[in-house]
């Protein structure tokens, strides 16, 4: 389903881009996150679980910046999984009006057990693609990106 639009020609083009770059994205997500509900995470506290299982300790901003959400998402999000046990906060040894954000072994335990097969079913929805078109979207969704990102 495109756009309904009857406009010029170039916008209708990009809003029919846009609609099917949405729906896909959200058809797919919907599809490859059920799996969360059954171990208690949001969409939003694997973000930050996988984040701090992959990149390491991590403040606050740079985890909201990392998993695209604002500041104060992110600070309830860290509240949450810190009442799990899931994550600590600690100082930074270096800038002490920040406070770094790491994995405690039951986060680390339940990231490392729940990542796998959260990559399994990813591959499993984008394996109708081929191994040129994954390259193909994939280097179009970093160049919208980061057109994104620069304006």
């Amino acid at each position: 389903m495109g756009t309904h639009y009857k406009g010029p020609r170039d916008i209708t083009q990009a809003l029919d881009a846009y609609i099917k770059l949405v729906r896909a994205s959200e058809s797919v997500t919907s599809r490859v996150i059920r799996h969360l509900e059954d171990d208690g995470l949001t969409v939003s506290q694997f973000g930050v679980l996988e984040a701090l299982f992959h990149l390491g300790p991590k403040s606050q901003r740079e985890l909201a910046e990392k998993i695209l959400k604002s500041g104060g998402n992110v600070t309830m999000v860290i509240d949450n999984l810190e009442k799990r046990g899931l994550v600590k906060r600690e100082r930074d040894k270096e800038d002490r009006r920040l406070y770094r954000v790491t994995l405690t072994p039951a986060g680390r335990k339940l990231i490392k057990n729940i990542f796998p097969r959260h990559a399994k079913k990813i591959a499993s929805q984008m394996n109708l693609l081929t191994k040129e078109e994954l390259k193909e979207l994939g280097d179009l969704c970093r160049k919208l990106g980061l057109q994104q990102a620069a304006g």
